[in-house]
């Protein structure tokens, strides 16, 4: 697991390398999770900037043109996430190659994404790894490169090396990699946010997304978890497993984390008195729902608006 992963308060720097040809969707599903990640914790968790080889814009794949912020040249940061797309056989030049080998020495990840993971290869960063790609060029990949262990996986974290097989699979490593740093509750969160679902591979959402869904849609009255097991075809015991495993935490911590998040939405965003926002979440007391929220939040209902409440 890459040092940076570990929990931490110092913001980090993520650099986009992009590409002509890149994918738009790609850039956004690494991007929007960063910024939902920094919006609902109300803190620069992250900063991202937007990088070329030459300094020159970059037009991904459906013609839009991205001005980057700046060259590559010697900029540093916390992560590297080399992104082309379409035309990545082409790129992969003695130019680009130096260049790589020369960024892999500042940045102490170097990740690959989509098809990133050829260019890294073509300039010997991935030798001795385990490593996916775009699931199209999987097979194309583990001929051109011995030396890798080429595997057919969403995306894979070994050591200092991340590959990532595509868009959608930018948004589950991006997903991760914020429930690594930050807490799973804030991964939660954001995915809510950005109304991604979690998804058994034929498409049909699995038991934890069920689970989830059931808790938003019962926060005023909230129900027992064994009920929930139930309503999605689980024992509590296999549901409690299931969610720890995906999640990181127990069914009762999320529904928690869940109705104490629509509660500071209701704080920021109405009028609606401390004790009216507690029965809106679930909560009799409101003096319990007020410690709870602070436990959670660090400060009060009233602290969240400036004192406007009643």
């Amino acid at each position: 697991m890459p040092k940076w992963t570990k929990t931490t308060h110092a913001p980090q720097t993520f650099d986009i390398l992009l590409f002509d040809g890149f994918s738009n969707l790609c850039l956004a599903n690494t991007v929007e999770p960063l910024r939902a990640a920094n919006m609902i914790s109300a803190k620069p968790l992250y900063h991202w900037r937007i990088l070329t080889l030459s300094g020159a814009a970059a037009t991904s794949s459906s013609g839009l043109k991205v001005t980057p912020d700046a060259a590559l040249g010697r900029q540093s940061g916390a992560m590297l996430a080399i992104m082309p797309s379409y035309g990545f056989r082409e790129l992969a030049g003695w130019r680009c190659q130096a260049a790589l080998r020369e960024a892999a020495q500042r940045y102490p990840v170097v990740a690959g994404l989509d098809t990133g993971a050829w260019l890294m290869a073509a300039a010997g960063l991935l030798e001795g790894y385990h490593a996916t790609i775009h699931w199209e060029e999987l097979t194309g990949f583990a001929e051109r490169f011995a030396d890798v262990d080429a595997v057919r996986e969403r995306f894979v974290i070994d050591r200092d090396r991340i590959t990532c097989s595509g868009a959608r699979a930018a948004f589950d490593l991006t997903h991760h990699l914020i429930g690594e740093t930050h807490g799973q509750a804030l991964a939660l969160e954001m995915a809510q946010l950005l109304m991604a679902r979690d998804r058994t591979a034929e498409g049909q959402p699995t038991p934890a997304d069920q689970a989830i869904s059931l808790m938003a849609t019962h926060l005023e009255q909230p129900l027992a978890i064994g009920v929930i097991a139930r309503r999605c075809g689980q024992s509590q015991k296999a549901l409690e497993a299931r969610m720890q495993r995906t999640y990181g935490a127990s069914p009762r911590t999320i529904y928690r984390r869940l109705r104490l998040n629509q509660a500071r939405k209701l704080s920021r965003e109405t009028a609606m008195s401390v004790r009216e926002i507690a029965l809106r979440c679930g909560y009799d007391d409101p003096s319990a729902f007020t410690r709870a929220f602070k436990s959670e939040f660090g400060v009060t209902p009233r602290d969240l608006r400036g004192g406007n409440t009643g």
